[in-house]
C-alpha cells in the first residue's frame, strides 16, 4: 500500500490562491469522494498532483511512497503509478486513439509489449467499456460525444493500470447506462487500486464502494467523514456547515442541493 501525502499545500490559478494549505492522504487500498461547493478546490487538486502548469505551487508539499511528487514532470508522476482521468479530456488531430495507447503503455514498461500483447489487451479493455473496437482506429477524442470521450479516459486506465486514480467528474455527460458501465468497472477495480473521485451526482457514488469523504471549502478539508456525509449534502446543500463553525467565501449561499463540481474555469478564462 502506497499513500499520497499532502501537507499545507498552498496554490493559486493566475495568481488567485484556490487551495489554501490544504493537507490530506490519500491510500491506493482505499476510495476517496471529494465534496466541495463550486469552486473550492477539489478540481484544482487533482490538477495540481498531476503537475498541470496552469496551477502554481506556492507552498507545501505532496509525496507520493516517498517520493517528492512536485519535483517531478507530468509524465513521470504517470510513471510512478498516478493517473488523472479528466473533466475536459482533449481533442488531437493526427494522432490515432490505439498508437497513443500504445506509446503510453510502452512508456511504463522496460520492454515494448508485443503486438499480440498489445491488442489483445485493447480488444478486452473495448470491450469492458462497451465502445465499438473500431473506434480504437480514429483519433484520439476526435469528434467523440461528451460521454464517450469519458469512457475512453476510464479505457486509458485499464491499458495503464495504475495504482492511485484520480477521477475528475468522469461521469459528467454520460447517460444512464454509460454511468453504469463506468460504475461497474470502477467497482470491479476497487479492489486492485486506490480511487479518489469528484463527481456532480451522488448516483455515481450509490453504484460503488466509498472508503472516506472529505469536504473541501475555501481551499481546505472542513470535513471527513464516511459515505453518509454524501447522502446529507445531496439532500441539504452545504449550509449546515455554517453551523459548525465553517467560513465560506465571500458567504456564499450553500443550501441548494448538489453535490456540486470544483473546476476553476472562471479563473482560466482569461488565459
Amino acid at each position: 500500500m502506497a499513500i499520497l501525502k499532502i501537507k499545507d499545500l498552498v496554490v493559486a490559478v493566475k495568481d488567485k490562491e484556490i487551495l489554501k494549505g490544504l493537507s490530506i492522504e490519500f491510500s491506493t487500498n482505499e476510495t476517496v469522494a471529494l465534496l466541495g461547493p463550486n469552486g473550492n478546490g477539489k478540481s484544482t487538486l487533482l490538477q495540481t498532483i498531476m503537475g498541470n502548469p496552469n496551477y502554481e505551487v506556492k507552498s507545501g508539499s505532496i509525496y507520493y511512497d516517498d517520493k517528492d511528487v512536485l519535483s517531478l514532470s507530468t509524465d513521470e508522476r504517470s510513471k510512478l503509478g498516478l493517473f488523472l482521468g479528466m473533466q475536459y479530456p482533449s481533442e488531437v488531430p493526427g494522432v490515432n486513439n490505439s498508437d497513443f495507447l500504445k506509446a503510453a503503455l510502452n512508456a511504463h514498461r522496460e520492454k515494448p509489449v508485443s503486438l499480440f500483447e498489445f491488442y489483445k489487451l485493447l480488444n478486452n479493455v473495448y470491450e469492458e467499456m462497451h465502445i465499438p473496437f473500431e473506434m480504437s482506429t480514429r483519433n484520439l477524442n476526435e469528434g467523440f460525444s461528451g460521454g464517450e470521450k469519458k469512457k475512453n479516459e476510464i479505457l486509458q486506465m485499464l491499458v495503464l493500470n495504475p495504482d492511485l486514480v484520480l477521477l475528475d467528474e468522469i461521469d459528467s455527460g454520460l447517460d444512464v447506462d454509460a454511468i453504469q458501465v463506468v460504475a461497474s468497472t470502477i467497482k470491479k477495480e476497487q479492489a486492485k487500486r486506490g480511487f479518489v473521485i469528484v463527481s456532480h451526482y451522488a448516483k455515481l457514488y450509490e453504484l460503488i464502494n466509498v472508503d472516506k469523504v472529505y469536504i473541501l471549502v475555501n481551499g481546505k478539508v472542513v470535513k471527513v467523514g464516511d459515505k453518509s456525509l454524501i447522502k446529507k449534502v445531496d439532500q441539504e446543500g452545504y449550509e449546515w456547515l455554517k453551523d459548525e463553525g465553517v467560513e465560506f467565501p465571500n458567504d456564499e449561499k450553500m443550501s441548494s442541493v448538489s453535490i456540486g463540481s470544483c473546476a476553476t474555469k472562471e479563473a482560466l478564462k482569461g488565459k
